[in-house]
């Protein structure tokens, strides 16, 4: 900063010595020095928080260009599903449209009565119904038919020597 070469600190500290004195001066060097180090302190909090407000200000900007992007990004998924809703909303639309349609000539007409049984038997144009016995309870088990059709099984056989109950005479040594 200041361009101070050493001649002219050696002029500086004769001139203390001889305004000071050489009792006060080690004291008023050592206070020169601590005001010199809370200067240098003072310099790097300025220049750090020179730095912090630099550093947020490239945060904030960056949080500007994600907030941009994320904003981009949601519109374009909003048009993509627009797109799809109205791409997908119109054959399900005519699906509708032709199953209602299918409903109304599937239902009879008010004109003609309900159809009962003894109608449809009596009517000569739909052929008789044929007879069709009713079907088992649905707790009863039918036979399996795999069963039915294999041979009884073979009594048990009893063995062909009696095994002695005597106990081995034996022992062991």
């Amino acid at each position: 900063m200041f361009d101070v070469s050493f001649s002219e600190l050696m002029l500086i500290g004769v001139i203390a010595l001889i305004v000071i004195g050489p009792e006060r001066l080690p004291k008023v060097a050592r206070t020169i020095g601590h005001l010199i180090g809370r200067a240098q302190r003072y310099v790097s909090d300025v220049k750090s928080d020179i730095q912090q407000e630099m550093d947020l200000k490239d945060i904030g900007d960056l949080k500007g260009q994600i907030q941009d992007a994320a904003r981009s990004v949601k519109d374009s998924m909003s048009e993509v599903q627009s797109t799809v809703e109205s791409s997908v909303s119109a054959p399900i639309d005519e699906a509708k449209k032709a199953l209602q349609d299918a409903q109304d000539l599937v239902k009879p007409t008010t004109d003609d009565p309900p159809a009962t049984d003894s109608d449809v038997s009596t009517r000569p144009d739909l052929p008789a119904a044929p007879d069709v016995p009713a079907p088992p309870p649905a707790d009863a088990n039918p036979p399996d038919p795999v069963q039915a059709a294999s041979p009884a099984p073979a009594p048990a056989r009893a063995p062909a020597e009696p095994v002695p109950a005597t106990p081995s005479t034996d022992k062991p040594a």
